[in-house]
């Protein structure tokens, strides 16, 4: 990636995640002078993929390709060469144990799909928004497990969990992998762009007639910028604007990041685990969802998602390995413990540049996501998947976005200026 910082360029993209990757590949294609900033020191943001503390790549974020058959970064993947496993995820299944009992699973099924039916008529009907919570019964036999599933969809409580924003979201129901990693896909998609690593921008100076970016690299103007980190960063300031945007600082508030975290541990007798999917607990929302054996590989990945998965974040780093192994060990008895070695744990609320996993809207604010995305001054624009409204908490809701982004951004210096756009004035 580059590491030179120029003095002026057409249009900045202010993050290297899906939406800013996204967002500066359509900018290429246009030929038109940008350049991308990102704080840290890879790209990726949100998907990022890991080789080195595993024989295999372990996505340490986004893993999913939701919608799989209209997801844009499936035709990417396809494209690119890279393998895709097509088959069906075996959530909600139980690999083994003894935690459920014969017909269980199929009476928990039954009732999470009423929870939805119910989630779906309400918001169908007139009425203000409210959160999910209302719709499930605090003393239900499986109450608890079903707010273990929102944690894991939406990173928060059932409390926190707006009914209209949870019923916006459209899937297929296709739900693929990439053996690489996701994380792999989208920084190979970034390849060639004009980068900048470690350069984040702390203050957008709008006020002028060019956009004034200030980052510990130097200053960069530009005729357009486009915004696609977190939320968090936005909400809390991190990044500066002046003049202050207090109507996208509040949308951003509305739309803070829920947490689902993963612990990666090493199978060292494969034949000690069934492979499949498990559920920690049935009787608590404080419990994990284990793939074991994930393309036939000996990994377990556990996942935490909501408050709980903040709570083991704040218990410290060794935490939720150790709340993982007590859970499969309750499962399949003590000695899987002698079998099963951490090799990796994510703490994404902790990560300075995140804040969190990915977007929810608090109830009553689903509308702050068309907030978020709108434009400012026909020169600064926003993207990200907090800013989709149907595909949010996903890398291709944040593709979409950052595209979408970039289209505002052709229009507003490129198309309009009736010359071809370079890199400088």
């Amino acid at each position: 990636m580059s590491r030179s910082l120029p003095d002026e360029i057409d249009v900045a993209v202010i993050g290297a995640g899906a939406a800013g990757i996204a967002a500066g590949r359509r900018l290429a294609e246009a030929g038109v002078g940008s350049i991308v900033l990102e704080a840290r020191d890879r790209v990726g943001g949100r998907a990022w993929t890991v080789v080195d503390r595993a024989p295999h790549p372990l996505d340490m974020g986004c893993a999913w390709l939701h919608s799989a058959s209209r997801n844009p970064w499936t035709a990417i993947a396809e494209a690119g060469g890279f393998a895709i496993d097509r088959t069906d995820p075996a959530w909600g299944t139980q690999a083994g144990g003894t935690l459920f009992a014969p017909g269980e699973i199929e009476a928990y099924r039954a009732e999470l799909d009423s929870f939805f039916g119910r989630l779906a008529e309400t918001a169908a009907a007139p009425g203000p928004d409210r959160p999910a919570s209302d719709l499930v019964d605090p003393a239900g036999r499986w109450t608890p497990l079903i707010e273990a599933i929102n944690s894991y969809i939406n990173g928060t409580s059932l409390a926190e969990t707006s009914i209209h924003d949870f019923d916006a979201y459209e899937d297929t129901e296709e739900n693929w992998r990439l053996p690489a990693g996701y994380g792999t896909l989208v920084a190979a998609h970034a390849a060639g762009l004009p980068i900048v690593t470690g350069c984040p921008v702390t203050r957008v100076d709008h006020s002028g007639p060019r956009i004034r970016l200030e980052t510990p690299r130097g200053t960069l103007t530009c005729r357009a910028a486009i915004v696609t980190v977190p939320t968090p960063m936005l909400a809390s300031g991190q990044i500066a604007f002046f003049p202050a945007l207090p109507d996208h600082q509040t949308a951003a508030a509305g739309l803070p990041l829920g947490v689902a975290d993963k612990v990666f541990l090493s199978i060292l007798d494969p034949a000690a685990l069934p492979a499949g999917h498990v559920f920690g607990a049935k009787d608590r929302a404080g419990t994990g969802s284990y793939h074991l054996g994930r393309f036939g590989w000996p990994i377990v990945e556990a996942y935490f998602g909501g408050p709980f998965a903040r709570d083991l974040e704040r218990a410290g780093p060794d935490a939720a390995a150790a709340f993982a192994l007590d859970e499969l060990a309750g499962l399949f008895g003590a000695d899987i413990r002698k079998v099963l070695q951490p090799v990796a744990v994510t703490a994404w609320a902790q990560d300075p540049f995140a804040g969190g996993s990915y977007s929810i809207a608090l109830p009553g604010r689903a509308a702050d996501r068309a907030r978020l995305a709108a434009p400012v001054d026909d020169r600064l624009f926003f993207a990200g998947e907090a800013t989709h409204g149907s595909a949010y908490s996903t890398a291709h809701g944040a593709y979409w976005s950052g595209r979408r982004a970039a289209e505002e951004a052709l229009a507003a210096v490129g198309r309009d200026s009736g010359r071809p756009s370079g890199g400088g004035a």
